[in-house]
């Protein structure tokens, strides 16, 4: 359904600060320390892959923005797919969507809420009920509706920007400013080259959310103007505050401690603010995690709802239903359970490289699908075009495939196992399409013959 009725209403200014809210979650208070164990404890090409991952995000939103505007319908990445590759390939983005980015990085919020939570209260032994508690207790507040949601996702925006600006600032006034920021890149024994893949996976997990921002197309006074430069401006007010809270956090600790604790915010709050400090930091950051597992729980199902009321996957009569409240009850109540089966594993950097390894196949498919576009139909209404095409393009399909193939071939033995499991379970959506596919023809010729 095309988005004929949308109001043209937004400006550069409510479009720069929509990219920047989608953006901004809970990876930034966290990757740090996948980013450092990674380079053995060294800063320097760890701030580096926040500057890298960053120009790779910014060439994203640039290219998938041509197709969410010549593409204006409602679902997403999964129809612009669709369009552009067919039925097939657009039902397997779905699938990988809702049997694994969503669930994954739900599981993955979870398990770092817990880890937090249960760091406050001194109980490490309730991290699995906590983490499962959460989802539960989000998924059925999203099942109240999506205004519900919204609230939820509207208080906590503003709280996840309070312990970001209260670290940036109070961190470079009380921090030693004494470790090393820059040097060394890695340290000894660490191969640059072979670690360079699996800190881009790790902190683009930090920059995801920038797929929604060509939606806003439809609603623009000026996309072709402006919807570059709020992509652009955006993105880059994002690694500024990404860059900016990493720097403050090496200059209060030492890349090899924040290498060392699971949740570097919490620790340089702390050593900022003393506990008592500290701890209401932590609050602020839990907070935000939670708002960001809310807003995936908040759009998540509705993919799994979009296949469901296509008869596309299997059972769809459950999860097509809405509940009193118009929401998709039974989709969200599946997907919180298929992401507590996710958060039992408790590993927050491989769940959330697990999602954005999925993720990306698709990403990429995405921007190569700009230029097919621009190949197949030249004449398309194009209210956007990404600018110095072909260049930006380029650059967002070769970034996003040295990424998939890193973790697929270069990333060692565990990540690459854990990368073809993903592979293998995105693809079992291909039997899955065709067993659906057959069994509604079949049932659509029986009710023709009755």
């Amino acid at each position: 359904m095309e988005n004929k009725g949308l109001q043209k209403n937004l400006g550069m200014t409510a479009a720069l600060s929509t990219v920047v809210g989608m953006v901004i979650g809970g990876g930034v208070f966290f990757k740090p320390q996948a980013v450092y164990s990674a380079t053995g404890g060294a800063p320097g090409l760890g701030i580096l892959a926040w500057v890298v991952a960053g120009i790779i995000t910014i060439t994203a939103g640039l290219t998938a923005a041509e197709v969410s505007a010549a593409i204006p319908k409602t679902g997403g990445m999964m129809i612009y797919i669709e369009e552009i590759y067919g039925k097939k390939l657009g039902y397997l983005t779905g699938w990988m969507q809702t049997v694994l980015f969503f669930p994954a990085t739900i599981a993955a919020l979870a398990v770092i809420f817990a880890e937090q939570a249960t760091s406050l209260i001194g109980n490490s032994s309730l991290l699995l009920p906590i983490a499962i508690g959460s989802i539960l207790l989000l998924a059925g507040l999203n099942t109240l509706g999506s205004k519900t949601g919204g609230i939820i996702q509207t208080v906590s925006t503003g709280c996840k920007l309070i312990p970001l600006a209260l670290i940036m600032i109070f961190g470079f006034v009380l921090g030693s400013g004494e470790n090393e920021i820059m040097t060394p890149l890695v340290a000894e024994g660490v191969n640059a080259g072979s670690v360079i893949g699996q800190l881009l996976i790790a902190v683009l997990f930090a920059y995801d959310g920038w797929i929604n921002v060509g939606a806003l197309a439809g609603e623009m006074k000026n996309p072709g103007k402006d919807l570059p430069k709020a992509i652009v401006g955006g993105l880059t007010l994002v690694m500024a505050v990404y860059l900016t809270i990493n720097l403050a956090y090496l200059w209060v600790l030492p890349a090899n401690e924040l290498a060392a604790v699971s949740a570097p915010a919490a620790a340089v709050a702390e050593a900022i603010f003393g506990p008592i400090g500290g701890k209401m930091i932590t609050v602020g950051i839990l907070i935000s995690v939670f708002g960001c597992m809310n807003g995936y729980l908040l759009t998540g199902p509705r993919i799994a709802y979009t296949l469901a009321s296509q008869k596309t996957l299997p059972g769809h009569q459950f999860l097509v239903k809405l509940n009193g409240s118009q929401a998709p009850a039974n989709a969200t109540i599946a997907m919180a359970l298929l992401a507590s089966l996710y958060a039992l594993s408790g590993q927050f950097n491989l769940l959330s490289d697990l999602a954005i390894f999925s993720v990306w196949i698709f990403y990429v498919l995405t921007f190569i699908g700009v230029m097919k576009l621009r190949k197949d139909q030249p004449n398309l209404h194009r209210p956007y075009k990404v600018p110095l095409y072909p260049i930006v393009p380029l650059i967002a399909i070769l970034s996003g495939s040295f990424v998939v193939i890193n973790q697929l071939l270069f990333a060692g033995i565990q990540t690459t196992m854990i990368s073809l499991g993903g592979v293998i379970v995105t693809l079992i959506g291909l039997p899955v399409y065709n067993y659906m596919s057959k069994k509604n023809q079949e049932s659509t010729k029986l009710n023709k013959a009755s």
